[in-house]
């Protein structure tokens, strides 16, 4: 089978396993909103812990999900031959996986540092 063909093949397989690890960030989403409804409305401070704790559990991993994304649109971005249309789709998309695990490391830094719940954020 052709190199280019196995190498995308690989890529496939690893994005169906990517999918599956979004499955069950959502479900811990779910159940960390639950928790933050809780502590909002209950002053549970054990809702408040455990919504902290799982949010920075579900931002580290879909920033080592960033970060594989990012590896590979750095190789993608390096390997030069390729046409030069081809070239600028992998110089936008290494700039647009960049920007995303930007956001990533902000979100987990936001979600480790505010103790007190004072800012909103989501896994987009």
């Amino acid at each position: 089978m052709n190199q280019n063909i196995e190498k995308r093949l690989q890529q496939i397989k690893a994005e169906n396993i990517v999918w599956i690890i979004y499955l069950f960030v959502i479900g811990f989403s779910f159940y960390s909103n639950y928790l933050e409804k809780d502590y909002f409305i209950n002053h549970n401070l054990n809702s408040k812990e455990k919504y902290r704790t799982i949010n920075i559990l579900i931002f580290m991993v879909i920033t080592t999900v960033y970060f594989y994304f990012e590896k590979e649109a750095i190789e993608s971005f390096l390997d030069k031959n390729k046409s030069e249309q081809l070239k600028t789709y992998d110089t936008l998309a290494f700039i647009a996986s960049t920007m995303i695990l930007i956001s990533g490391i902000i979100f987990l830094y936001i979600a480790i540092d505010d103790k007190d719940l004072e800012e909103e954020i989501a896994f987009n």
